[in-house]
């Protein structure tokens, strides 16, 4: 998500500490909640994790995967949008949250923790062809995710 007026260029990305309590960046996403499309779940969920306003641009991709929890596979699949900040200022209220940061989209791909994640952030560059290369200045929105419900998988 690129703040149009105050860090143009530059993606909100959320720091989580992992399981063996190493800082990952990561774009910020959650469920999917009862009643709830992926985009408004994606506005939400970004502003509860960096205390950011939005609204969805475009849709960037899906990512698709597998984990196990309590013995059991889960498939999740993450809808990934183009949002644009409209207010607020990045916070790290949200509990799971330990650090937010704006990041410049050239150095995007090398701090995010997931390839998938960085598949996406290199084709921003198709996306939004008015992002300005390195010492170029423009305003441009940046994606952000929703995440649809895990299904379980006997």
């Amino acid at each position: 998500m690129v703040d149009r007026y105050e860090h143009p260029s530059s993606v909100a990305l959320i720091g989580r500490i992992d399981r063996r309590g190493r800082l990952e960046w990561v774009l910020p996403k959650g469920h999917v909640e009862a009643g709830e499309t992926p985009e408004e779940a994606a506005v939400r969920e970004v502003s509860e994790e960096t205390g950011l306003q939005s609204r969805v641009v475009t849709p960037v991709g899906d990512i698709d995967y597998w984990f196990v929890a309590d013995n059991r596979r889960i498939h999740k699949t993450v809808h990934h949008f183009l949002l644009e900040a409209t207010g607020g200022s990045l916070s790290t209220d949200d509990v799971e949250v330990s650090e937010v940061a704006w990041v410049p989209l050239d150095e995007l791909a090398g701090r995010m923790r997931y390839a998938s994640e960085r598949r996406l952030a290199r084709r921003l560059r198709e996306l939004l062809p008015s992002v300005p290369g390195p010492g170029e200045e423009s305003a441009s929105a940046v994606p952000h995710s929703g995440r649809a419900a895990p299904k379980d998988v006997p």
